[in-house]
């Protein structure tokens, strides 16, 4: 990049950082530290989750997905929107748990089961938690080598540096710098700040791929030309999609319902909202932010794939290409004569001139990669025993397809262009890093330091024990992102760990909130359980390659269990297909978590009816009714004609006028235009009369783009001005703020220690 490129990147982050040490000066106890005082506006987190949900392992993500599959299986996803839209305009979730104060996940636990299961939620979480995130440094320190072409090492005083580590360490002090100024004030306030700048960022590039390349010349005929079945334009002919297909959607729809709010209670902005109703309306609100985000990546993975096949780039996709497998090649090969091997056989590959308007249809196993990675594949054979090169090349295949949008975009970027999408990466990785590595840190400290220390800590004290589990979680995912090698896609190896946790959290957290009858048995049978099947999954899965088939192709059983787990998987082909397989293990990772999510449902359930002896008291957990101590009682309205419609769709007496054109707009526009306009009426179109290929494409390009994107641009401007309002208000409220010693996580007989005095109180009046 040039100067005026870096200055693009440096400028912003000062401006940042700057921001969080002024947030500093607001630093008054423990519950600011943990939860910004409970003073936030809706728009200061919502603005401060647009950063945070824009990040460098999202990106990458939707990318693999999405040169997958194209556009088809977005038409599906709908499907799970109005289950979406319900959950946002209740407040499924979110509301109860900000109701009942809780500044974790934890604390929650305790109130609602036991001191003990607090514990062992906090270790299986935030072990969980840290091994799903700690490759987030090595993708992003991948990510900025690639797009920045960066050497192997460097030299300092004469010692020779590996750069991947020397970025993860410098991305990582970053992050960490901004906990330890305040937790989760600094982080919501840089956030915040963060979101102001990468909203218009993604209106410019957006804008700038649709320039680049032509919809109708390009886009759309690339798209068009695959495989029977695996096509990427006409959902209607997706059903040999593998990886990623309706199997995918059914268990998005059960993990939306049941992990709502599994990674809640973290710190951040999941406790800092100053009502139950604004920590509400600010989920409501986030629907809308993200938007442009899904634009955008969606956008960038169809721009890459028509950059890497079409023949109108095949030069430029040829050298892309070459240089990606060389630069995987040095990083992961150590023989130097294999790894100049697979240099000159990648060289004799001819450059695809692949024109849709004539050449055959493209298919997930025949495609413009398809002889770069066969010739990898050959090459890497010829050497090592079975195991360790099927290992070597899945290895091989995940960089691949991870760093070839980086790769890409240094090609397809002019300067000035390239300075502004590294700052977008930038200000995306910084502000996911410092909120997931502060989310493993307030587990840690509040779930598991605290409960057992005895001595009360001072509210300084407090944030330094904070702050040294940050650095040490820092730490962990510095070694993680060291050694740890990533086989599967991003989004399957992200689901199979979390599902340590996911997997049996759900039940907890619904029926902890939800329902009278749920016990600490059912808890930790639903935990354990979980637990225990991610563990066999993961052990399976990562080990596949070079352990678990050569052992069972060795022991003559390869065939036999191929048979058996054809079997099974027969009645639900094409969408579940289990087939043996020498380098990937036959069940994907999202089987294996819907089968984790169902048993540890039902276990949940049976065990706690079996042991629940009488009602547990939500009221009291919830502070509603006489335990409304802080004087605000949530208020509820009566059935009647005259407000049915408000009732459908979560509106309560606590909605302004304002509040409830919001509501009533993201209804409109999410369940009538979206899932009844674009889907419902467009699906039964297509039963009766299906569309042509071409109707498709300007669908996409109407429904996904232009409309959302106009959207995105009126958003924009609206957060901009309001976000600017309530992030002055915040620290306005923060500066007059008093603040509370005891509030700061601890739990005495199912109570808050801020809380505990006052309901002592009640409890004794009702005796009386």
């Amino acid at each position: 990049m040039s100067w005026f490129d870096w200055l693009i990147v440096i400028v912003p982050l000062a401006i940042v950082l700057g921001m969080g040490l002024y947030s500093r000066r607001y630093l008054k106890d423990i519950t600011t530290f943990l939860s910004a005082g409970r003073v936030c506006g809706r728009y200061v987190i919502s603005i401060g989750d647009i950063a945070n949900a824009l990040s460098i392992i999202s990106l990458l993500a939707y990318v693999e997905i999405h040169y997958k599959t194209g556009f088809a299986l977005s038409f599906w996803q709908t499907i799970t929107l109005p289950l979406a839209v319900i959950l946002s305009l209740f407040g499924y979730c979110t509301y109860r748990f900000r109701e009942t104060k809780a500044q974790s996940i934890g604390q929650f636990l305790e109130l609602r089961y036991s001191r003990k299961l607090r514990i062992f939620a906090a270790i299986l979480r935030s072990f969980t938690e840290m091994c799903a995130n700690m490759i987030m440094p090595s993708l992003a320190a991948r990510f900025f080598i690639y797009f920045l072409d960066l050497p192997k090492t460097f030299q300092i005083f004469g010692l020779e540096i590996p750069t991947f580590n020397a970025l993860m360490l410098l991305l990582l002090s970053i992050a960490i710098f901004i906990i330890c100024i305040g937790g989760t004030l600094s982080i919501i306030v840089t956030d915040t700040i963060q979101g102001f700048i990468c909203y218009p960022l993604m209106v410019i590039f957006v804008v700038y791929v649709l320039y680049k390349f032509s919809w109708t010349e390009e886009i759309m005929p690339v798209m068009a030309n695959r495989a029977a079945g695996e096509n990427f334009l006409n959902p209607f002919d997706i059903h040999e999609l593998r990886e990623f297909n309706f199997f995918l959607l059914m268990v998005s729809i059960l993990g939306t319902f049941m992990h709502r709010s599994s990674w809640a209670g973290g710190g951040g902005a999941s406790t800092a909202a100053k009502s139950p109703h604004e920590q509400k309306m600010a989920g409501l609100l986030g629907t809308w932010r993200t938007a442009m985000g899904q634009i955008l990546y969606v956008l960038l993975a169809v721009a890459i794939l028509t950059f890497l096949t079409h023949y109108h780039f095949s030069s430029q996709a040829h050298e892309i290409r070459t240089n990606l497998t060389r630069k995987i090649s040095n990083e992961l090969i150590a023989d130097a004569s294999l790894r100049q091997q697979v240099s000159e056989n990648i060289s004799k590959v001819p450059v695809p001139q692949y024109n849709p308007a004539t050449d055959k249809p493209l298919s997930e196993k025949q495609n413009v990669d398809t002889p770069y990675l066969d010739t990898v594949y050959k090459t890497v054979s010829a050497e090592g025993n079975k195991g360790q090169k099927n290992s070597l090349f899945q290895q091989f295949r995940t960089l691949y397809y991870q760093q070839m949008l980086p790769t890409a975009l240094r090609q397809m970027l002019p300067p000035g262009m390239l300075g502004l999408f590294c700052l977008l990466m930038l200000m995306a990785m910084i502000s996911t890093d410092d909120t997931r590595i502060f989310s493993s840190t307030v587990t840690i400290s509040q779930d598991l330091f605290l409960p057992l220390i005895k001595k009360d800590l001072t509210p300084k004290q407090h944030m330094w024990m904070l702050r040294f589990t940050a650095i040490g979680v820092g730490i962990f995912f510095f070694l993680g992102s060291s050694f740890m090698s990533q086989l599967d896609y991003i989004t399957m190896y992200m689901t199979l760990v979390c599902t340590m946790w996911v997997g049996g959290c759900g039940p907890v957290i619904v029926f902890g909130l939800y329902s009278r009858f749920g016990t600490t048995k059912g808890a930790w049978t639903s935990l354990v359980t979980g637990m225990s099947m991610a563990i066999i999954g993961l052990f399976v899965q990562r080990n596949w390659a070079n352990m678990v088939y050569p052992w069972l192709s060795s022991n003559g059983w390869d065939k036999h269990v191929g048979k058996i787990l054809e079997t099974l998987s027969g009645p639900f082909e094409p969408i579940v297909v289990w087939r043996m397989n020498a380098v990937k293990c036959p069940i994907n990772s999202y089987e294996w978590y819907f089968i984790t999510m169902a048993t540890t449902l039902i276990l949940y359930c049976v065990i706690s009816y079996l042991t629940s002896k009488e009602p547990f008291n939500l009221d009291r957990m919830l502070h509603r009714g006489k335990y409304a101590i802080d004087g605000k009682r949530t208020i509820t309205s009566v059935w009647s004609w005259r407000n049915v419609y408000n009732k459908l769709i979560g509106i309560t007496p606590e909605y302004t006028t304002g509040d409830k054109v919001i509501a009533w707009g993201y209804f409109v526009y999410s369940v009538i235009y979206r899932f009844l306009g674009t889907f419902i009426l467009v699906l039964v179109w297509n039963l009766i009369d299906p569309w042509p290929f071409a109707w498709w494409g300007w669908y996409f390009l109407i429904t996904f783009l232009i409309i959302p994107g106009t959207m995105a641009v009126i958003t924009a401007v609206w957060f901009a001005i309001c976000g600017t309002i309530d992030l002055r208000r915040m620290f306005r409220d923060l500066a007059a703020r008093i603040a509370s010693p005891l509030d700061n996580g601890r739990v005495e007989g199912n109570l808050s220690l801020a809380d505990k005095a006052a309901m002592e109180k009640i409890e004794a009046e009702k005796k009386q």
